[in-house]
């Protein structure tokens, strides 16, 4: 298919079956039973055999033949690789990265401090009733795990938005795990203070992390996205032995347009989605016929100039062009949706934007293309997919802090509030919590 499905005028009654395909994918879930079986297959085998699971792992998937790091010693030549990333590795992989690519990295990284470091949340300190004084504290969670697939893409640009967050939060240990050998992920790294770098990939990455091994360091939460495997895997473990950011899969635009847009900009941001891979998806909303049939037009021209043709045909096949009645439909399709990334491209977009309340990152305009957020306007790019944007933010600075609630409470402050803990104790039948305010009060 060398277009996109245009859809006109849809009964409100479809939208959903339309915007997301209910069969496999209603509610964001990350496959089947098969899918989900093999998963946990790997993960009680990584839990079990610890390294010797991530290097048979490593061999299968990856064609990658790993070693533990004490093992490293006895492997000569080429015939094996360590599983950790040694730091003349990354010193190595710095020299090989252009001075040009650089400097962009290091405009991308202070774009991504600026605005995360404006995050910060104050602790609070309150005082309820008089001698009774509650606070809420920031806390850094110790050791954090990032996730960097792959894939086709040396995604170093996931690697600035997990790490520069996680640093200044103050986490004390970051790991990273990606299959990823390219020199710019290595140094990227090194750049954003990143700790311990390991060669792992896939579910046994997750695994590897979430329960730790020999080699890797168990982690207290794991971020960073993935294919349908990897998406399962932190779901599993994010329901048992290690808190993960947010459910994410394949990635996603919604566009809502109107005469006001550019045709060319929209299909461009609308093809930029589609080339991360084969179960990406792109929805336009728009008002106008002229727009959807100009934007479906633009497909096939810009088609010919952009080398991923084969991953954005196969996305094509799940994307769409819905022209709908009205401006009110715009905002609420785009709520139905819940969009990992949403652009407002119409008359009047500040309008659109305040009735949004279900968006990933949203971006506003003829000149915001989603690419800048992608990688340097300070944003973070780690956000949820699958339409659980309905509950989830993206990745930010305090995804990374615990917020820990502290009470102090003197004897005279205790006395004017044991009235009000005796009295619920008793009601809820709680005799024990009655007598440890009553003990204290004889």
């Amino acid at each position: 298919m060398n277009t996109i499905k245009i859809i006109k005028y849809p009964a409100r009654i479809k939208w959903a079956g339309i915007l997301r395909d209910c069969k496999s994918n209603c509610d964001g879930s990350s496959g089947g039973s098969d899918l989900q079986h093999s998963v946990a297959e790997i993960l009680n085998d990584v839990a079990l055999r610890g390294d010797k699971a991530v290097i048979d792992n490593a061999l299968k998937f990856d064609k990658v033949k790993l070693v533990a790091a004490e093992a490293k010693k006895s492997c000569t030549g080429n015939k094996c690789t360590s599983m950790q990333v040694s730091s003349d590795e990354i010193a190595a992989a710095a020299r090989k990265v252009p001075a040009a690519l650089k400097k962009s990295i290091a405009q991308a990284i202070a774009n991504v401090e600026k605005f995360h470091a404006a995050q910060t949340v104050k602790d609070i300190t309150v005082e309820t009733t008089e001698g009774v004084i509650c606070k809420q504290i920031s806390v850094p969670i110790e050791k954090v795990g990032l996730y960097i697939p792959g894939g086709t893409a040396p995604l170093f640009s996931t690697v600035i938005m997990l790490a520069v967050p996680a640093r200044l939060a103050g986490c004390k240990e970051i790991v990273m795990c990606t299959p990823a050998t390219s020199p710019v992920v290595y140094y990227t790294a090194s750049k954003c203070g990143v700790t311990k770098i390991y060669r792992i990939g896939g579910v046994a990455a997750i695994g590897a992390m979430a329960f730790g091994t020999a080699t890797v360091p168990r982690v207290d939460k794991i971020f960073g996205p993935g294919n349908s495997y990897v998406t399962a895997a932190k779901q599993i473990v994010g329901g048992a032995v290690c808190a993960i950011d947010m459910p994410a899969g394949p990635s996603e635009v919604m566009i809502l347009a109107d005469d006001y847009a550019k045709a060319e900009y929209v299909c461009a941001d609308f093809m930029s989605q589609l080339e991360h891979g084969p179960d990406s998806q792109a929805i336009l909303i728009t008002t106008s016929p002229a727009m959807a049939s100009a934007v479906a037009l633009q497909f096939v021209k810009q088609l010919r100039t952009l080398e991923r043709k084969s991953y954005i045909l196969s996305s094509a096949a799940k994307s769409k062009i819905i022209i709908c009645r009205s401006r009110k439909e715009l905002w609420e399709m785009a709520n139905m949706y819940a969009p990992e990334h949403l652009i407002i491209c119409t008359h009047n977009y500040a309008d659109i934007c305040s009735h949004i309340v279900n968006a990933g990152s949203i971006f506003l305009g003829n000149y915001t293309p989603e690419s800048a957020g992608d990688y340097a306007s300070g944003t973070n790019h780690t956000l949820p997919t699958g339409g659980w944007a309905r509950g989830y933010n993206g990745v930010n600075l305090n995804s990374f802090i615990k917020r820990i609630t502290v009470q102090e409470i003197t004897r005279t402050g205790l006395r004017r509030l044991s009235g009000t803990i005796t009295a619920m104790a008793s009601a809820e039948g709680l005799d024990a919590h009655k007598n440890a305010v009553d003990i204290r009060l004889k």
